[in-house]
Formats: C-alpha cells, sequence, structure tokens
C-alpha cells in the first residue's frame, strides 16, 4: 500500500521543502551538524522539569565518553534504586548529540519515572566502526558496574535508542547477552539493523523523507569506511542468534526507509520467542520521535514507550 503522510507529517515535510536546507550529503560532517543540531529548536517540545540533569564522564581506553544523567522528580524506586534507560542517539553515527536529543530523553526520565543516561558515543567519520560499538559497550557496562552509586537497580537496566542509536542498543544488547551485564530490555526506535539496504522501503520513493535514500549511503560509507556492513555489530539482523535476548520495543514508521529492517528484526525477535511489543505509525517519517513540539504522534510515541518502561518493573 503507498504511504499516506499524516497532515502534520505532510504539513512538516513541507515546511523542511520550503526552508531550502542542503542536504546532509552535500555538506561536510562538522557543517551536516551544526544543521541538525539547529533544527531541533524549531521541532523539539518543552521540556519537563525534573529533579536533576547532570554530566557524567564515563572511563574508556580512550579517554572519557561524555554522559548525561536526568532523574525526574517521580522515581520507582524498590529498595531505594531505580531502574534506568541508557540511551543512544540517533544521527547516522555521523551527526547528533547530548543536546539534539536531550528533551525526549528528559520526557522518558519524566513519563517513565525512570533515570535515563544519554551516552555522548563517538561519530563518524573522524572515528569510524567500531568506535560508536565500543563506547555504547563500554558505557553500558559502566552504568551496570557502578549501579548502586548512581541510585540504580542493576537489575532493571534498559538500552535503547532512535536509529542509529536503535542500532547501537540491538548490538548491546546481543553482546550483553553473550558477555554480560543482564539487560531487562532494548528499546529499539525505528533501528537500523541491516547495512544490505535490500529491503522494498529503501526503493520506494515515498520513504525518501528527510531520512532520504541518497544520505543513508552518505551515513553508511562515513560510518564503515572499508568495515564490512555484513558484520553483526554493523548489521544486527546478520546475528546467527536472537535466542535469550531481552524483551523489545520496536518501533517503525510508514514513511522510512529502515521501515522493513526494524519490522523484520521485530519478526527474528519474536521468532526466537523474545518478548516483542511492535508498534507502528503509518503516517509518520523517520526522525519524528523528537518532534513533539511539531507531531503529536511523537508525544503518543513517547507516552506509549514510557508505560511499556513501567510494565517492566
Amino acid at each position: 500500500m503507498p504511504v499516506v503522510l499524516d497532515p502534520d507529517a505532510a504539513a512538516v515535510y513541507k515546511a523542511f521543502q520550503e526552508a531550502g536546507r542542503p542536504a546532509y550529503e552535500t555538506l561536510t560532517a562538522p557543517e551536516a551538524r551544526e544543521y541538525y543540531r539547529a533544527a531541533r529548536v524549531v521541532s523539539n517540545p518543552e521540556p519537563p522539569a525534573l529533579e536533576s540533569s547532570k554530566p557524567l564522564s564515563i572511563p574508556a581506553p580512550h579517554g572519557i565518553i561524555p554522559a548525561r544523567i536526568y532523574t525526574p522528580k517521580t522515581l520507582r524506586k524498590t529498595d531505594g534504586l531505580a531502574p534506568c534507560l541508557v540511551f543512544f542517539h540517533g544521527g547516522g553515527w555521523v551527526i547528533g548529540d547530548l543536546d539534539t536529543h536531550e528533551v525526549v530523553c528528559q520526557r522518558l526520565a519524566h513519563e517513565g519515572e525512570l533515570i535515563v543516561i544519554s551516552v555522548d558515543y563517538r561519530l563518524a567519520p573522524e572515528h569510524r566502526f567500531p568506535a560508536a560499538v565500543d563506547d555504547a559497550v563500554t558505557a553500558t557496562r559502566w552504568v551496570a558496574a557502578n549501579a548502586k552509586g548512581l541510585g540504580i537497580d542493576a537489575a532493571r537496566l534498559i538500552v535503547g535508542g532512535d536509529s542509529a542509536g536503535g542500532n547501537l542498543a540491538a548490538v548491546v544488547a546481543l553482546t550483553a547477552r553473550d558477555g554480560g551485564p543482564k539487560l531487562a530490555a532494548q528499546l529499539l526506535i525505528y533501528p537500523a539493523t541491516e547495512f544490505s539496504r535490500k529491503h522494498p522501503s529503501h526503493r520506494e520513493p515515498e520513504t525518501s523523507i528527510l531520512l532520504t535514500h541518497s544520505v543513508i549511503g552518505w551515513f553508511a560509507n562515513h560510518y564503515l569506511g572499508g568495515a564490512d556492513g555484513s558484520d553483526w555489530r554493523v548489521s544486527p539482523a546478520r546475528a546467527t542468534s536472537f535466542a535469550g535476548l531481552p524483551p523489545a520495543y520496536v518501533l517503525t514508521a510508514g514513511a522510512d526507509p529502515l521501515r522493513d529492517e526494524g519490522d523484520e528484526y521485530a519478526k527474528f525477535l519474536k521468532d526466537a520467542g523474545v518478548p516483542v511489543t511492535y508498534r507502528h505509525f503509518p503516517g509518520q517519517f523517520h526522525g519524528f520521535f523528537t518532534m513533539g513540539k511539531l507531531l503529536n504522534q511523537a508525544n503518543v510515541a513517547v507516552s506509549e514507550i514510557s508505560a511499556w518502561l513501567k510494565t517492566l518493573g
């Protein structure tokens, strides 16, 4: 069936087109980052009031991984400890940072009544694969090892992210299954799971919106360099087994080149016996999740995910 954008999504797409913004693939990576950062002012909703928002420095072999820890006013504590979502931002492994995803992390903390730690992993092309994966795994293991001191219940540790961040969350979940720490769940928001780009949604004209088919190639070239796209740490859909993975929430959007691979990944998980909550937003495009000021379906998604997070305990 042809993809039909929701009226508000169509209006946002029209506004982006009329703004005359240059395509990311015509820019340098630093220039693209600035354009992406600027867009958040227009699209991000008002943040909720939190108990605190603090910088965090996570030690890593190469130095420090910057992070930010969000604590809401209401926390679901058990024996004084709260659940935690370790979040990896989207942006094709090239753009995005703590600021571009701050409001959505704040909202998940507030509505989900849990601690959120947003991780500023290294970006390509300055730091190609597997730098982002290494940072995501290192950060998750550090949070688990230091959970009590952070007020976190290590038994209720969740990983999540959108787009490239969803890819990293899926890879961390696979890594943690085999080498720890034990995770309570994985949140995969329109995740990139297969670098072959052979799914139909990578060819449909109506999915080439904001995250265009051409910019996906630009992101992939920056991230991979000469690395093998079939490596499961790049394409988690290539993992040999999905058995034993933690429960997953998988979100997809209709007008999204990544739609079919996200849908397929949810099926892989289900077929392996993993509990999956699958949510499809047929009239939205890739990237809508952070645009709550302009798109009400983004607010619906945040609320539904927060409700799911509460079901985990």
